[in-house]
């Protein structure tokens, strides 16, 4: 994606907690954005572009968040219609709102490249529709795609196809596909293992509630935290039982750009203003004076701060051997007094 930054991009997805208003979609945008996070997603889909209406058994919710109806009626009731992606990314590109959707059909992909959608994303249910990849793919534009439910044969299959569109902006995201998530059903070692495996960048699209797995997905490599966003529970929204408020995306925000740059590199490494401090640590002291020619035992030394004597894995080098010249204590042991 081109959001240049140091540290995760964090997403806030609005999916359906705008409530049928293209007000309220507006207003949770610009609160997104208010609230720190660097892009905002939607969804771009009719109920035609993802279920049937149907009563049949298979077509029925039961239980969980949205039991008792048909997925028709649940899409019905959650989609961004089409006819708002123009006013949506028009409001985007004049408040400097990075915002990119998921499409669901070719026809959602038709209408999100008229408003100018930057960045094509396909939801974790989705991975398997091999004929949506490919059409977002061909438009060349970067890619994120979700892996819950998928198989490695699976993720495999949908990367080759957007490599072979030779897009190299691609984003693979862990996702435990439940709502809400259940932290102890997460996976989050698959987030270095995406990067490493498909040579991608790699994050988490979490329905979990609370930031402690973003954190630790943050501190695994994650280059993308996506997070399911509304200003106020009470108002109601289709996935506002695990969706982020305001003061959650904002603490969220401060957490990973704190996160982030305490990683630092690979490695060890010292900051220069350290070096000084190594003043402080350990060192050999002469603690017993020695006469020239007298013999350099351990009863003559002590391992103390500061570190203005021999340190400490030298002792051995200098035990055993005769001082050059009388040595008064207490005073930092220096190897070149000994022979």
């Amino acid at each position: 994606m081109s959001i240049d930054k140091k540290g995760p991009v964090i997403v806030a997805e609005l999916s359906g907690n705008h409530n049928g208003s293209l007000d309220r979609a507006i207003e949770l945008m610009e609160l997104a954005q208010d609230c720190g996070a660097d892009a905002v997603k939607i969804q771009t889909y009719t109920e035609d572009s993802l279920t049937l209406n149907s009563t049949r058994p298979e077509f029925m919710l039961h239980g969980g968040l949205w039991g008792g109806q048909t997925y028709y009626e649940l899409y019905k009731k959650a989609k961004t219609p089409r006819e708002w992606m123009k006013p949506l990314f028009n409001h985007a590109k004049e408040h400097g709102i990075f915002l990119f959707s998921s499409p669901f059909c070719k026809d959602d992909v038709d209408c999100l490249e008229e408003a100018g959608c930057p960045v094509y994303k396909i939801a974790s249910y989705e991975l398997n529709d091999v004929q949506l990849i490919d059409y977002c793919a061909s438009k060349g534009k970067p890619m994120v795609m979700s892996t819950g439910l998928a198989t490695e044969e699976e993720i495999q299959r949908a990367v080759d196809i957007v490599r072979s569109h030779h897009i190299e902006d691609l984003t693979l995201l862990h996702c435990e596909s439940r709502y809400p998530a259940d932290p102890t059903k997460f996976n989050l070692m698959s987030i270095p293992y995406l990067k490493e495996k498909f040579n991608c960048k790699s994050g988490l699209s979490n329905h979990a509630i609370g930031d402690e797995l973003d954190i630790a997905a943050i501190a695994l490599g994650a280059d993308m935290i996506e997070k399911h966003f509304t200003d106020d529970k009470s108002k109601g929204g289709v996935d506002c039982e695990f969706s982020m408020e305001t003061a959650d995306l904002k603490k969220l925000v401060n957490d990973a750009k704190m996160v982030s740059t305490s990683l630092g590199v690979k490695g060890v490494h010292l900051h220069d203003d350290e070096y000084p401090m190594r003043m402080g640590r350990r060192s050999i002291y002469l603690v017993k004076s020695l006469k020239k020619g007298e013999i350099l035992t351990e009863e003559h030394v002590r391992s103390v701060r500061p570190a203005l004597g021999l340190d400490p894995y030298l002792l051995d080098r200098v035990l055993g051997k005769a001082a050059k010249i009388d040595l008064e204590s207490p005073i930092p042991l220096k190897a070149e007094d000994f022979h």
